[in-house]
């Protein structure tokens, strides 16, 4: 049965990754270039990505340009998007039912601690999770398993034992090998992505109460278990 859910943070808790991706848009639309999602989508969910925005960049300009202000110019966009973003639908009605159902809960991300937890207690959220598993504690993001291992570890259950929650194929990649089943939820940029590899998926967190795929995810796990 399960004891433990382990969510993805950015796209999954809050739409991260939507401004992150806009404000690199502007800086292109600056230089006249767009800068499309099937490019874009290789980043989604990592930080390990073989594509680099400032690279592509200069190789289209074909000069030197001044990232340190351009930087600072794109994070001012970003955070002020970033901001304004809500807790996505359903992530709260999740916490507080797994609270009381007494589950523990985790968070698996590759983002470092202070940016987690600086929005988590932005809204309110830094004392519903029992262990934080971000990139400052482990040398292989995701779709490495390091992550979700962490994350067992500090809620000290097995992987039959919980899911993961989660928005993107690397994160999918990096639950499964974990040994976790694997809830897709996408956001508005990663449903557009394969997410294919995940056991189930849900249009938000929103559109089914915790209890009804709780009881989803022990049927499955108990049918393929017969077999």
């Amino acid at each position: 049965m399960i004891q433990a859910i382990i969510f993805d943070f950015d796209g999954l808790i809050i739409e991260t990754e939507g401004p992150t991706y806009q404000s690199w848009q502007e800086v292109y639309r600056v230089y006249g270039y767009a800068l499309s999602f099937s490019t874009w989508s290789s980043m989604v969910g990592t930080t390990q990505s073989d594509f680099d925005p400032r690279l592509e960049l200069q190789k289209l300009v074909n000069k030197d340009l001044d990232w340190g202000n351009i930087e600072l110019k794109r994070q001012e966009i970003e955070n002020a998007l970033i901001e304004a973003q809500p807790v996505l639908p359903g992530v709260e009605d999740y916490l507080r039912e797994a609270g009381r159902l007494g589950l523990k809960m985790g968070i698996a991300s590759n983002s470092p601690s202070p940016w987690v937890t600086k929005y988590l207690t932005q809204h309110g959220l830094q004392n519903c999770f029992d262990t934080i598993s971000t990139s400052d504690y482990v040398q292989r993001l995701k779709p490495d398993p390091a992550l979700y291992l962490a994350a067992l570890h500090g809620l000290q259950v097995k992987a039959d034992d919980a899911f993961a929650l989660e928005d993107s194929p690397l994160g999918i990649r990096s639950a499964k090998g974990a040994g976790l089943y694997c809830v897709a939820v996408p956001n508005e940029l990663t449903c557009k992505l394969d997410l294919s590899q995940a056991d189930f998926q849900l249009g938000s967190l929103g559109d089914m109460p915790l209890e009804e795929l709780l009881q989803e995810v022990n049927s499955q796990k108990t049918q393929r278990a017969a077999f």
